[in-house]
């Protein structure tokens, strides 16, 4: 069985090495780490769960580090990337992927976003229908076949597309935590099924080129059954088209998007869903997603991918002494961890404290801890009442299971530096982001 989250032994025996070997220098306040084993067994059994012809959209906004999304690249032809704007588009290409290794979603594409994406043979899901005739326009000018010149000045004639698909939402509801649920009877994403029924029908049976259909109802919040029900809407709703667009002498559906949004653990008292399951019951819901070899299925799980293979540490710079509470002065607060700190009950992880040695603390301090960051407002702070043991100046804080949704969604608010990235394969590292030097943060700004 997969195992589903990093030990704090195995992160332990990192962080000392990192120590040992200088990895974590005087000037790394803080330092975010990925498990790059534990990362490509994730994929690897992401893979074996569904069909080969599947393609996986990793979420770059998940994390749109370049060097892990080279290092990913290779591990087999399925693994692909999900962007959510032109420079997600422009970064995975820069990567090594291939157009149809690449899914574009953004929800509010330019022309010239969309003229990119045809001629480059890029798959687009179209949001809303006046994207919709916007690339029916661009199809009828013949954009995507127009002619143009390598640098040998030789024509060269762009021939065919990538798959085009329209995102529906399914209206099924909203999970636990709204803001990652995207499928309620109000979405700013996608085209409501309940309400546009009719003009989804038309568009299905007027454009023989939009043999897409692709949906995503949330991440975090929503349950694996709320995953399903938004699948079989448009399962039964693509059943339905074929049928049509067959005595039509269309082009059958033949691409399937089922977005990302399995929940994964952030605590160990939590147990998330397993993929396997939920590829079984797709299979039972929407058997020709699974059976049908004429079908492309195409998933695009960022959370789950990414975040527990990461962490993230920080040295303890201070810790202020209160009467019934302790504040650990930390070098990593909203900047990172902005969900965490404007909505703690929803967004939380487990914390460990080493020595300045890399050596695991123990025992429980009588008075529990808040985490607080560098920011100036005061709903900096990651966490309240933490209990952990007795913590020290130039102790470590490691922030459990970071490895998606925190650098991604990093602020530049007070001009802090970007901490050291480091990937590992035991006592192996790479460093794959350098940490942010003063002169590289007065050229951001100028």
């Amino acid at each position: 069985m997969i195992q589903s989250k990093l030990c704090t032994d195995s992160i332990g025996n990192a962080l000392r090495a990192a120590l040992s070997s200088r990895m974590i220098r005087l000037e790394d306040t803080s330092a975010i780490f990925y498990d790059l084993s534990f990362l490509e067994a994730r994929i690897r059994h992401l893979l074996s769960c569904f069909p080969p012809r599947t393609l996986h959209g990793l979420a770059v906004k998940a994390n749109p580090l370049a060097r892990v999304m080279e290092l990913i690249r290779d591990i087999s032809p399925a693994v692909g990337v999900e962007a959510a704007s032109i420079g997600e588009v422009s970064m995975a290409m820069r990567a090594g992927y291939e157009p149809n290794r690449v899914v574009f979603d953004s929800p509010v594409k330019t022309l010239s976003d969309l003229t990119f994406a045809l001629e480059q043979g890029i798959n687009i899901n179209i949001d809303n229908l006046t994207e919709l005739e916007r690339v029916h326009h661009l199809l009828l000018t013949g954009i995507p076949y127009r002619q143009s010149t390598t640098e040998e000045g030789n024509l060269i004639s762009k021939s065919t597309i990538g798959s085009i698909g329209l995102r529906i939402n399914p209206q099924i509801g909203v999970g636990t935590i709204l803001e990652s649920s995207v499928a309620g009877v109000y979405s700013k994403f996608g085209v409501p099924f309940n309400h546009y029924r009719t003009e989804l029908e038309h568009a299905f049976l007027s454009y023989p080129w939009l043999t897409g259909m692709h949906l995503h109802v949330g991440s975090q919040g929503c349950a694996m059954e709320m995953l399903l029900d938004g699948i079989g809407v448009l399962y039964d709703f693509m059943l339905d088209m074929n049928r049509k667009r067959d005595a039509l002498g269309f082009p059958q559906i033949s691409v399937f998007d089922i977005g990302g949004g399995l929940p994964v653990s952030y605590l160990s008292g939590q147990t998330a869903p397993s993929m396997e399951e939920y590829s079984r019951k797709i299979a039972i819901r929407a058997p020709q997603l699974i059976t049908d070899p004429n079908i492309r299925l195409i998933t695009e799980f960022g959370r789950w991918t990414y975040t527990n293979s990461g962490w993230t540490v920080s040295r303890v710079e201070y810790v202020k002494a209160d009467p019934s509470v302790n504040t650990i002065m930390l070098h990593v607060g909203a900047d990172l961890f902005l969900r965490e700190c404007l909505n703690p009950h929803d967004w939380q992880h487990e914390y460990t404290v080493f020595d300045h040695l890399g050596m695991p603390k123990q025992g429980i301090d009588k008075n529990p801890y808040n985490l607080a960051g560098p920011l100036c407002f005061s709903g900096d702070i990651i966490a309240k009442n933490v209990a952990l043991p007795k913590v020290e100046e130039g102790d470590y804080l490691v922030i459990h299971d970071t490895g998606g949704y925190t650098f991604s969604m990093w602020s530049r608010y007070n001009s802090r530096q970007t901490p050291r990235i480091i990937g590992y394969r035991e006592d192996r590292f790479v460093v794959l982001k350098e940490r942010e030097t003063l002169d590289d943060l007065h050229n951001f700004w100028t």
